[in-house]
């Protein structure tokens, strides 16, 4: 059943409208006490070429086994599995306790990278409580190009180990031409208790 407004095709056939284009669903990984998850093209269906400009991985309720620890990514090409391309990143962080208290706004130096190969954060601080853990989104343009680095914006809303509300908000570019396969996504220390990460494509 297609949802239509005003003449406009909204969601149809597991496609959403997003702008000019189209939203397309690729692929979801479901964490259950995992080291990490990853998404390499031509494995299970994954996409990661050039049939699509522009990709989304979106965080729902990612949820550690460890706490006060960061989320983060890397990337590689090819066949090569040491996720460690060079990324240039800058990063801050809005952040209020839940008794209304210390709200602030920062920037993250231990987060940025200049051309590191580290795993780039994307959240930090998070908690393993209950009612702690992750939702948010990374955009990655054009992860295929022979010619141009790769850009990226990530923003995470984060409950912290201190019981802080955290939104996380990380751009950077990684800076290689060679066409991106794989992503990677793991927490700096345990495994993923649960959630699931998600890929589309945008047309």
């Amino acid at each position: 059943m297609a949802l239509i407004s005003n003449g406009t095709t909204i969601f149809d056939a597991g496609t959403m409208s997003a702008g000019a284009g189209s939203m397309v669903f690729i692929k979801k990984l479901t964490a259950s006490s995992s080291a990490s998850l990853s998404f390499v093209h031509g494995s299970g269906g994954v996409v990661l070429d050039g049939t699509y400009k522009e990709y989304i991985f979106t965080f729902n309720n990612v949820h550690p086994a460890n706490n006060d620890i960061t989320f983060q990514f890397q990337c590689d090409t090819g066949t090569n599995t040491n996720y460690n391309q060079t990324i240039t990143s800058t990063a801050f962080r809005t952040t209020l306790g839940e008794a209304n208290n210390s709200p602030a706004l920062s920037y993250l130096t231990g987060a940025d990278q200049a051309n590191g190969t580290s795993y780039q954060l994307l959240a930090g601080s998070v908690g393993n409580d209950a009612d702690q853990g992750l939702s948010g989104d990374l955009y990655v343009y054009n992860p295929s190009s022979s010619t141009f680095v790769k850009h990226f914006t990530a923003n995470v809303n984060s409950s912290a180990h201190s019981d802080r509300i955290n939104l996380n908000v990380t751009a950077g570019y990684i800076n290689t031409t060679t066409a991106i396969t794989r992503f990677d996504f793991k927490f700096s220390s345990g495994n993923i208790d649960s959630g699931d990460i998600c890929l589309y494509g945008i047309v």
